[in-house]
């Protein structure tokens, strides 16, 4: 990599970030603040980078984003690793989060499927059932969307099909919305 390389990367970060919706963060902000603010949680889940990725939005959640508030009740379902070699070694890894789905949302809850490639068949399938209970399921992927842009009843694309670029506008998303709850809930 050389200097022009580091100029493009940069490049074509600014223009996939420049082609998320801003009023659709918004709406899903304020969708998501509603529901805490009923005692509601946020369950989050994605496979390595976006495992990290749920980890890190579901801690600013549960910590703080920018200011002193209550901690908001948010999972992600990957960091219990007793439940997720359990599941994965009875049922099959396919189940890992679906299986946790069904363990811990309740109808009204905001579950967050986070795949770079919108066709993780465990992610798939937690948001199928996270969807049967009740939940407001949001997916998070890269420009193709693929199955998980239909299953989710909210799909938030990324317009870019690298892996890097996708996971950066996510975890940025994931700031985003760590805000509009934070400054939503301050009434709690």
């Amino acid at each position: 990599m050389n200097i022009s390389d580091v100029r493009s990367y940069i490049e074509e970060g600014l223009k996939a970030r420049s082609k998320i919706d801003p009023e659709l963060v918004l709406h899903l902000g304020e969708k998501m603040a509603e529901s805490v603010k009923s005692g509601n949680k946020i369950i989050i889940f994605g496979n390595g980078g976006s495992a990290a990725d749920a980890q890190h939005i579901a801690a600013e959640f549960v910590g703080r984003f920018e200011k002193e508030r209550r901690p908001i009740p948010a999972l992600a379902l990957h960091a219990n690793t007793s439940s997720l070699t359990a599941i994965a070694n009875d049922y099959g890894y396919e189940h890992v989060f679906e299986r946790q789905i069904e363990a811990f949302a309740r109808k009204g809850d905001v579950v967050i499927g986070i795949s770079t490639s919108g066709n993780a068949p465990n992610v798939l399938n937690a948001i199928t059932a996270a969807r049967r209970i009740g939940c407001l399921t949001i997916g998070m992927t890269g420009s193709k969307g693929g199955k998980l842009s239909q299953a989710a009843e909210v799909s938030i694309k990324i317009e870019s099909d690298r892996t890097s670029i996708i996971q950066e506008c996510h975890i940025a998303i994931g700031h985003m919305i760590s805000k509009i709850v934070e400054d939503r809930i301050d009434s709690i």
